[in-house]
């Protein structure tokens, strides 16, 4: 990379990545790289409002700027997709989940911090939560398209599970941001 970080070279890098033995492994490496420079990714992709923009998206590849609200909480979810997260800025805690007999079962857990990456296989089941007072910025990269994909979310009570709706996902976002707002309203 130079000197700066650019969106479009690390999406290259993604793309180049799809083409080797072991894409996951590839794509944790190119994290890893733009990684080394979390201040310079975070000049360019933090931001003060928690939220997910689309970096890039095709059938085989979604590239995700996801930026988690201090103390937001995500409900359980799958991709059905591999997954690699990098965070370039603050603490990003995972509860993983397993299918039961009885439902989905709780199977540990790892916080991520800043320069760290965490795989996912395509059946992986998690929660993500931001522990921290501030924000926190991750980069994931999906292997395929994060928006079409059919998947399952689950009630973060009940852990019904029921289709993932991403319109939803939206309205947890858009509700820590409102909390975040009224905890800092005079």
């Amino acid at each position: 990379m130079t000197a700066g970080f650019e969106v479009e070279h690390l999406v290259a890098e993604f793309r180049e990545a799809l083409s080797a033995e072991q894409p996951l492994t590839a794509v944790r490496d190119v994290l890893d790289r733009a990684l080394a420079q979390s201040a310079r990714v975070a000049d360019v992709l933090g931001r003060d409002e928690g939220g997910i923009e689309a970096l890039h998206t095709s059938p085989e590849l979604t590239v995700l700027n996801v930026v988690w609200a201090p103390g937001m909480r995500l409900f359980p979810h799958d991709h059905r997709m591999w997954a690699a997260i990098g965070i370039y800025g603050g603490t990003e805690d995972n509860e993983f989940f397993r299918r039961s007999d009885h439902g989905l079962v709780a199977s540990g857990g790892k916080s991520v911090r800043e320069g760290e990456v965490v795989l996912l296989g395509d059946d992986a089941i998690h929660s993500v939560a931001n522990p921290l007072s501030t924000y926190t910025g991750a980069i994931h990269v999906y292997g395929g398209d994060f928006f079409r994909q059919p998947r399952s979310e689950w009630d973060p009570e009940s852990l019904e599970e029921r289709p993932y709706d991403v319109d939803h996902t939206r309205q947890v976002f858009a509700e820590a941001n409102d909390r975040v707002r009224a905890d800092h309203s005079p």
